[in-house]
């Protein structure tokens, strides 16, 4: 099984990328108590507002989906993908 031309594996990638979002968007959360760090926390968020509900009379189904990206979790995300170049 060919493991990628430099031979590094790509699910290392995306647990790296998955992690630096996780993290940065919690020290992102922390930093906005303090004034001089509250920049980290800035961001966008977009998905669904509402929940869209499928009722099948036997199942319930509910999809919602919301991402918000902030300074912090970019940063996370660029540190997870040198690590992965370093690795």
């Amino acid at each position: 099984m060919s493991r990628g031309a430099v031979g590094k594996n790509h699910w290392a990638l995306f647990l790296l990328i998955l992690t630096g979002v996780v993290l940065g968007g919690f020290l992102g959360m922390l930093a906005s108590g303090i004034p001089a760090l509250s920049w980290l926390n800035y961001g966008q968020s977009f998905g669904l507002a509402n929940p869209v509900v499928l009722d099948l009379g036997i199942l319930v189904l509910t999809f919602a989906l919301t991402i918000k990206i902030t300074i912090a979790s970019i940063i996370g995300v660029l540190i997870a993908i040198i690590i992965y170049r370093l690795l």
